[in-house]
Parts: C-alpha cells; sequence; structure tokens
C-alpha cells in the first residue's frame, strides 16, 4: 500500500542495542565532513532519507558523491521530502537517477495527480537518516544546504548536533528507512543482518535505540521516552530545541522535576529561522519561568538543534522538536544513548553553548514592547497547526 500504509498500527519496538561506537559531532563544520567520508568508503549499499536536500554548494556536493558511488555500482536510495526541498532544482534529482541512483520524493504536493490526496500536505517526513553499507549511520538536525556549512566556506554557521553511530544499531536504522521506503511503493530489500568485522575498532560500548514515529500507534515513542527520562532525572536535565513549543504535559513534567530540585534548563533560539514558531514558543516563557525552568536564548547563528541530555549517562540527538508539528504529524527520528561518557560530552557541550547564550530574565520579559506580546499570544493560538 502506498502513503495510506502509515498509519497502519504500531510494529515492535525496538531495544536499545550494545556494541555501538557513539560519536558525537556538532554543526557543519563536524558533520559534513564525517558524512562524506563515509558515503566515499560505501561498498555496496548508500540509504539517505533528507528533509531539506538543497541544491545548493553543499547539496550539489552530496549529490555529485552520491552519483560518482552509484556509478561504481554501490546501492544508493534517496528519499527527500517534497516541501522541505521545494527550493532544490529538480534537474540535480534527474542528475543523480542518471548516474543510478533511486531517488524518490516523499509526499509531493501535485494535485493534478490522480493519487493525490489533501491529508498527505501536513504530513511531512523531517527525518535527517545516513545509513552506509548496514554498519555506521547518522542522524540529528542536519540538513543538507548551505546554512549549515560554516562562514569560511560560505555558508550561515547554524549551530546543530548530530551523531554518528557505528555498531549494529546502524541496522535499527537501516529498519527505519526501510519502513518509509516500502510504504513509499518502492522495491523491498533483504533485511539486514550484523556480522562484526575482523577489524572492529574499540570503544564499542554504547547502548542504543533508535526511536521513530512511522505508525500512528508509535507517535508517542519519542515522546514517551524524553517523559519517562525527564521524571526519572534526579541532578539535572538540559534540553535544546530549535522549535520550542511544549505542551502541558511536557511542561509539567519540566516543572515536577524543578520543584524535586532538579537543575533543568532549556536552550531555545534567540531568533528564529520560522517566525511563526519562534513567537509561539516565546508565549510560554513565563509561565515556564514560574515553574523554574532555566531557559537561555542563543545569541548566534540560528539555533537549530534537538538534543538532551539527563544525568550524564542518558541523551539523546534527532530531528524531533517538542511542539506539536512533531507529535502529530512530521516522520521524525531520536536515537537515545545510555553511555556516560557520551552524556558527559553532550552536557559539555551543552555548557559551552550556554556561554554563547543569555538567560531569560523575567523582568525583562515585562517590559517587552506591545507589537511582541500581540505576536506571541497570535501565534500560539496556531501552535497546532504551525
Amino acid at each position: 500500500m502506498r502513503p495510506r500504509s502509515a498509519v497502519r498500527r504500531g510494529a515492535p519496538k525496538p531495544l536499545p542495542v550494545a556494541g555501538n561506537k557513539v560519536t558525537l559531532l556538532h554543526d557543519g563544520a563536524q558533520c559534513f565532513p564525517a558524512m562524506l567520508d563515509a558515503i566515499a568508503a560505501a561498498k555496496n549499499e548508500i540509504l539517505l532519507e533528507m528533509y531539506w536536500f538543497h541544491s545548493d554548494r553543499t547539496g550539489t556536493v552530496f549529490a555529485d558523491l552520491l552519483s560518482d558511488k552509484a556509478r561504481e555500482g554501490v546501492r544508493v536510495q534517496i528519499i527527500y521530502d517534497a516541501v522541505g526541498s521545494w527550493e532544490a532544482s529538480e534537474s540535480m534529482f534527474d542528475r543523480m537517477r542518471a548516474a543510478g541512483c533511486d531517488v524518490h520524493q516523499f509526499h509531493p504536493i501535485a494535485p493534478w495527480r490522480k493519487r493525490f490526496r489533501v491529508g498527505v500536505v501536513n504530513r511531512r517526513d523531517h527525518r535527517k537518516i545516513l545509513v552506509v553499507d548496514g554498519r555506521v549511520f547518522f542522524t540529528g538536525g542536519v540538513n543538507l544546504g548551505d546554512p549549515w556549512a560554516p562562514p569560511s566556506e560560505g555558508g550561515e554557521g547554524w549551530r546543530d548536533d548530530m551523531i554518528r553511530v557505528e555498531g549494529p544499531a546502524a541496522l535499527q536504522a537501516r529498519a527505519v528507512f526501510l519502513e518509509t521506503w516500502t510504504a513509499l511503493g518502492r522495491p523491498v530489500l533483504p533485511r539486514g543482518e550484523w556480522r562484526p568485522s575482523d577489524d572492529e575498532i574499540p570503544g564499542c560500548e554504547s547502548r542504543v535505540r533508535v526511536l521513530t514515529n512511522f505508525h500512528r500507534g508509535d507517535r508517542v515513542a519519542i515522546r514517551r521516552e524524553y517523559l519517562e527520562r525527564i521524571a526519572a532525572a534526579r541532578r539535572y536535565v538540559y534540553i535544546a530545541n530549535s522549535y520550542f513549543v511544549p505542551d502541558r504535559v511536557v511542561r509539567r513534567h519540566l516543572a515536577d522535576a524543578a520543584e524535586r530540585g532538579v537543575d533543568v534548563r532549556v536552550l531555545v533560539p534567540g531568533e528564529g529561522d520560522v517566525q511563526a514558531v519562534f513567537y509561539a514558543g516565546r508565549s510560554l516563557y513565563d509561565r515556564l519561568l514560574s515553574s523554574g525552568i532555566g531557559l537561555w536564548e542563543w545569541q548566534r547563528a540560528v539555533l537549530h538543534s534537538k538534543s538532551a541530555v539527563i544525568d550524564d549517562h542518558w541523551c539523546t540527538v534527532g530531528t524531533y522538536n517538542l511542539d506539536h508539528r512533531s507529535w502529530r504529524f512530521n516522520l521524525e527520528v531520536n536515537v537515545a544513548i545510555r553511555d556516560a561518557a557520551v552524556g558527559r560530552a553532550m552536557k559539555a557541550r551543552f555548557e559551552q553553548d550556554l556561554s554563547a547564550s543569555v538567560p531569560v530574565d523575567p523582568r525583562t520579559r515585562r517590559f517587552r514592547p506591545l507589537s511582541e506580546r500581540l505576536l506571541e499570544s497570535f501565534f500560539y493560538l496556531f501552535r497546532k497547526l504551525l
């Protein structure tokens, strides 16, 4: 069945799997070279699922390398979202197809097509997944476009997080891709099987779980993981989220943690790339601050991260925003990691980011312009549609 199959009942949830090596990556300056290296080293298969695949300098570099690998005989399969990539040139994807890449558009906005349904317009593929040879995968907030590239390379230097995982959890990420691939009417591929290589590298100690929300029955998987970890927190909860418009349940869990004496801090953008969501989120600041939740606003380029770390031992990186759209409409993916060393590294990066941020001051909020108050109230009314 075609896109309608995305409303089936959920499949069994993947369990945390041990024996993975996790590397945290930050911003395009680290993420893009690591992804390109993995693609260049591919021997059998490259799976790419991308919300925003632009045809700018960055996107073209990836498109050219993927095309080269397809010409070498590597199986290259790509899903890109029709809305997220609406500015991309179709000729770039045509060139990739001509090179042997199997490229598919997720839910094109094409009312003239016989099978088009209005309901698919709001159902977007917001994931960013790269899986290579079923052994290594990447996910996080980074899209393939110049906004994430460093300014020294002509980019905008957006702040973002990504994760590289090498190990058996790559098969969970592969299964996530293939579930969407087959639901969109593409050929079924054989399931992968993990076989340790002869040159297995040391340091593969992380327990990793890939969480997704393809089926309606699985919709709460990522959200539930967040809520359970927040409820169990004893020392701190640090969250970086680019589109932070938490509903009442999430706010209550954060407030309860703060009331228990947990240090709850949320890093949010100082300037938003989507103004409607930016102002809708700011409308909640007063309620969050009064509950003991600390808010910091990032002061440099756009903050696009979707990550969290709790009590050192648990952290998550992915595409999921704490807003209504990620919960109800978008296809998302997050990786949950249980590893104290990785957790401490993420905590250190979060604290480093706070040094480039300013705390939200309740007193300053009271004297903000009337125009800002009106924008916040107006867009909050439409928070479930943004």
